[in-house]
This record gives structure tokens, sequence and C-alpha cells, in this order.
């Protein structure tokens, strides 16, 4: 635990010092007040790519979580900008209260979709929003939305559709992230409309995206939910498997539900499916751990960290408490050796290759979400095995 407590100190402190700050400022667009999509390998923004709607509501989250735990001083300021921009560049006039998918660096929209995987991710920064300042406005357009995805986004035989646009799959990944903006919803303003939201994709989880055969997480599916033929109906992707425990364990606290049948078997096929001999996580494997894609992004390490902690919490043994913590522990060390970037203060490498050097040197702004998630689980668990 002293480790751990250690390691959650430093990660905290680059995070919160360095990582935040830099995305704060260098990270904003101050002619459009949207987020820079990524950061190049010298630290500056890249001027010249697409950049993806959604990244703003995830920024809207961090700046807003960040807030609400004391790191950041303008949070609401930035918040604010970044809203601005998604109505003011981004609204689509015909469909009042929904906005575009991608747009060009000058910020005109070039792709109007609407995709659920975005959509989740504003419903979780309106929740947050409420959460750190109040913001009554939030809770209406997270309302709005909801109701414009029933509508526009409903799909046949459970769930919801892609978007709303013709797609030759479904996957389970929009519904992970609907799973936990309804939860947020929740705990924000304690409707519980939005925990049997949270139920009806818990639903889907146990009778579509969970292989009970394999015991892992399926990814892609036909329209009918059953898996797609061929090597995507077995693409397992061990970061999501762990998502899910930490989701599973987070349903589970709110509805008293039992979840250890699903939760420790995702989470003990995760490390035997996904981990290599560094301790980092595959991005893609079969359902016999075979590697499917080599490469290991930053991002499945956060999940192992919140995974881990969430098993932490419950295990019913000091033996299992202290294995939880110190993979704990091992995720954080590995996030700060080989994904933070060392030439640039607060930045990170977004993915390894199979032999575990850097192959892509930018950092997706997208990537803090997952990174102020996980380091606020262990600063939090940290903080509560010492009261």
């Amino acid at each position: 635990m002293i480790r751990l407590e250690q390691l959650s100190h430093s990660f905290s402190n680059w995070l919160k010092n360095e990582s935040i700050p830099l995305w704060s400022s260098i990270g904003i667009d101050k002619i459009t007040g949207s987020s820079h999509e990524r950061l190049c390998s010298d630290g500056s923004p890249d001027l010249k790519c697409n950049r993806r709607v959604r990244v703003n509501y995830r920024q809207m989250f961090v700046f807003s979580m960040a807030s609400h735990m004391g790191w950041l001083e303008n949070g609401e300021e930035l918040v604010d900008g970044l809203n601005g921009f998604v109505k003011n560049y981004t609204g689509n006039p015909d469909v009042p209260g929904t906005y575009g998918h991608l747009v060009n660096p000058d910020g005109k929209v070039i792709d109007a979709k609407q995709d659920t995987y975005d959509l989740a991710f504003y419903l979780l920064a309106c929740a947050w929003r409420y959460r750190a300042f109040n913001d009554e406005k939030a809770l209406v357009e997270a309302d709005d939305m909801m109701s414009n995805i029933d509508t526009k986004i409903k799909g046949l035989k459970s769930g919801w559709l892609e978007g709303d646009y013709p797609a030759d799959r479904r996957r389970q990944n929009p519904h992970m992230h609907l799973f936990e903006a309804f939860m947020s919803l929740y705990d924000a303003c304690k409707k519980s409309k939005w925990l049997a939201r949270a139920g009806e994709v818990f639903s889907m989880f146990q009778s579509h995206f969970y292989d009970n055969q394999n015991g892992v997480l399926l990814e892609y599916f036909n329209a009918d939910w059953t898996p797609q033929f061929g090597t995507e109906g077995k693409v397992v992707e061990p970061g999501h498997m762990f998502e899910w425990v930490w989701l599973l364990r987070e349903y589970s606290a709110r509805t008293d539900t039992p979840v250890d049948f699903y939760a420790d078997k995702l989470y003990e096929n995760a490390i035997h499916l996904g981990k290599n001999v560094t301790g980092l996580i595959f991005d893609e494997t079969n359902e016999f751990g075979q590697p499917i894609k080599a490469t290991k992004r930053c991002w499945p390490m956060t999940e192992l960290i919140k995974a881990s902690i969430a098993q932490a919490k419950v295990a019913k043994t000091s033996e299992e408490k202290t294995r939880f913590e110190q993979q704990a522990a091992e995720a954080i060390t590995c996030i700060l050796e080989f994904y933070v970037n060392r030439s640039i203060k607060g930045s990170y490498y977004d993915q390894l290759d199979e032999k575990d050097q850097v192959a892509v040197d930018f950092a997706p702004a997208s990537t803090l979400y997952h990174l102020i998630v996980a380091c606020r689980e262990v600063h939090e668990y940290c903080q509560d095995v010492n009261k």
C-alpha cells in the first residue's frame, strides 16, 4: 500500500501540475475556444489536422472534474469556451441541440453526422458540468440530447445504433460509454431515470456483449446483436474488459446488483490475454490471447488501474486486496516509465509498438479523459484507506 500511495502521489502531481496546465493553455485554440486535437512531438499543437467534436466534450469533462478536485482555477471559463465552440461552430440549425462530428482546422463542419459514441461523451460532460459548476442548463441539455438519441438513434433488438447514418456493424463501445454517462448523470442529480437507463445497458452486457463461453467481452456485432463472423467477431480488447470491470463495480455500488461473476472473470482474463512480459497491455488479441494488434496504447493502462482499484475495494481477503493494489501500482509505474514524454512537460505518448518502443509520438487530447479518471480513482482510494 505504501508503494501505491507513493506512485499515486507522483501520478497526481504530474497530472495536476504538468499535464492539465499544458492542455488548459497550449491545448486550447485561442481563436475558436476549442480544444486542439493533438500536440506534436515538440509540444506544439497540430494546426493542420481535422478535429473531432467529441474531443471538446471530453475536455469539458476533464476540466470540470479537475475543477471539482480543486486542481484547476479557471475550469469554468475553459468549459464555457469549449461549450461555446460546440454550439457556435458545430450546431445543426435544422435539428436544434445537436452537433457535428468533425471540423476542419478552421472550425468548419466537414462531417455533420450524429455519432452515438460522441453523444455519450456529451452526456458525460453535462453530468460533470453540473457537478463542478452547478450548471442547471447542463441537465436540461442532457434531457434534450437523450430525447434526440431515443428518437433518432434508437435501434432494433435493443440498444442504440452507431449513429444517424448507415453502418455495417454494431459495437459495444458506444454503449459502454452511455453506461458511464448514465451513472454519472445519476450521481449528479440523483434522478432514478438515469440509473434505469444504466440498467438497460447492463442487460445488454449480459445478453450480448459478454461471451460466457470464453469469459471475454465481444466488440463487433451484426444488426441483430449476433457476433460478426470472421476475425472481427473474435476481436478482444483487454483495455475495454478492464473498463467494464470498473463500470460493473460502479453499477453494483449504486444498485447492489451482484456482478462478481462477470467482473472477476473479465479482470483475470484481461490480465491473462492482454498483458505482456513488460506489464503493458496489447491493443487487441483473440479469445486465446494471440495478439491481433501487438501495439500498446496508453489508455488501456489507465483502465487496468481503475479495474484493479475497483477489485481492491471489494476484495474478500487481505491477500487479494494486496494483489490488486500491486497491480494498480505496476500499471502506474508503466505509465510513468513508458508513456510520459520527458522532453515535453505534461505531454505523453499515445502508442508503443510490438517491441515497446514509441510508435505514435503525438499526444491526443482524448487521452486526458482516461488519465484523470484513473488518477482520481487511485487518489481517492488511497485517501479512503488512510481515513
